[in-house]
């Protein structure tokens, strides 16, 4: 009866207590943080025309925006995102998909008030009013249909257009020189975890899959 009792009481522990799931081997690579933004306060931001809900700090000197309730910044080749403008940055192993609706020379257009050619009424807001109201402003498309980003006569691009400038500005991306060396550091670094050649790391994957 007592080892019943005994049985009884390890069967529902092991119910009641769930095994481990199997370990994923996960290959952690770190990169060095960017260096802190030195700004006196939350920057003001403006939203950017033809972006989905992209909104940028022209007052700093890096290229700092925000986006899905995230500030994100590019730096060495590698992107970064955070919660907060000026601290706890992480690496984010992806070109953020917003990136190449960006245009490229965006500051010209910013510091001449002048969207292709169109003026550019833009408009300032403070971080206060941005973390209040970004998500209620991309559900009803604020900037794009109520607003035309501030554009005079405003007249959206059509979408192959759109398309054809994102896979342009996606080539121009992976052409620049520190992408570049962020990419064949990574592979490197990739390289040295699995294996110290491409050989071992054929012989390895072959013996797995045996």
């Amino acid at each position: 009866m007592k080892k019943l009792f005994l049985g009884t009481i390890l069967v529902t522990l092991a119910l009641a207590v769930p095994i481990p799931a199997m370990a994923q081997v996960n290959v952690n690579i770190e990169f060095p943080l960017p260096p802190p933004i030195a700004y006196p306060g939350p920057p003001d931001v403006i939203a950017l025309p033809d972006s989905s809900d992209v909104y940028v700090a022209p007052n700093i000197s890096v290229d700092l925006f925000f986006w899905n309730g995230w500030w994100w910044r590019p730096w060495e080749g590698r992107w970064y995102r955070s919660r907060y403008y000026d601290r706890g940055w992480a690496f984010y192993n992806k070109v953020p998909r917003f990136y190449f609706d960006v245009e490229p020379g965006w500051r010209a257009y910013y510091r001449d008030r002048n969207w292709n050619g169109r003026p550019w009424n833009y408009e300032w807001i403070t971080n206060q009013r941005l973390q209040q109201n970004w998500q209620s402003w991309h559900a009803n498309q604020y900037w794009e249909r109520q607003r035309t980003w501030g554009v005079q006569g405003y007249q959206p691009r059509p979408q192959p257009q759109r398309q054809d400038l994102r896979n342009q500005r996606q080539r121009q991306y992976q052409q620049r020189p520190e992408v570049q060396r962020h990419q064949q550091e990574l592979q490197q670094r990739q390289g040295q975890h699995h294996g110290q050649n491409p050989e071992e790391r054929q012989h390895r994957e072959e013996s797995e899959h045996r």
